[in-house]
């Protein structure tokens, strides 16, 4: 990953925004959601969340 600072040898600082929490808060939507209907027998809807979830929201939330 590029650094911003790379010339003066100070790392840049990393800043939590709304929009990383609303993409964290929806990842831990999507976790609980494909847990309980993993839980209730679904082989289609949850495995498609939790995928979602831990492939896209959450390291989106923290990349972004």
């Amino acid at each position: 990953m590029a650094n911003k600072n790379a010339g003066t040898g100070q790392p840049s600082a990393l800043k939590f925004t709304k929009e990383n929490a609303l993409l964290g808060v929806a990842g831990l939507v999507c976790l609980s959601i494909g847990y309980w209907l993993l839980a209730q027998g679904s082989i289609t809807a949850a495995p498609i969340l939790l995928v979602l979830a831990y492939v896209v929201l959450l390291p989106m939330a923290i990349i972004r």
